[in-house]
């Protein structure tokens, strides 16, 4: 899996069309995306999978949120004050 996870990230392409997000606006996609990274990312810590294969996430949220979003959620989420359930 982790093989097949390496090939999407070489061949990354921009945030694909998402049907649970149709409209224009991406706030929602942005947000989604961001919790998928980080629930991925916990759940490889606790079983001891490979982290990397939360890579894909990372790049699709990366893609369509602001670097000031993305910064304001990593501090809230440091700071313990995150809203999200991850």
């Amino acid at each position: 899996m982790a093989e097949d996870v390496k090939t999407k990230i070489k061949s990354y392409k921009p945030t694909p069309f998402g049907s649970r997000f149709p409209n224009e606006n991406q706030t929602r996609n942005c947000w989604q995306n961001y919790l998928d990274f980080h629930r991925c990312e916990k759940a490889m810590a606790v079983t001891g999978g490979d982290v990397s294969v939360c890579k894909w996430y990372w790049c699709v949220y990366k893609s369509p949120c602001p670097r000031s979003w993305v910064s304001a959620q990593d501090d809230h989420q440091a700071g313990g004050i995150f809203l999200g359930k991850i």
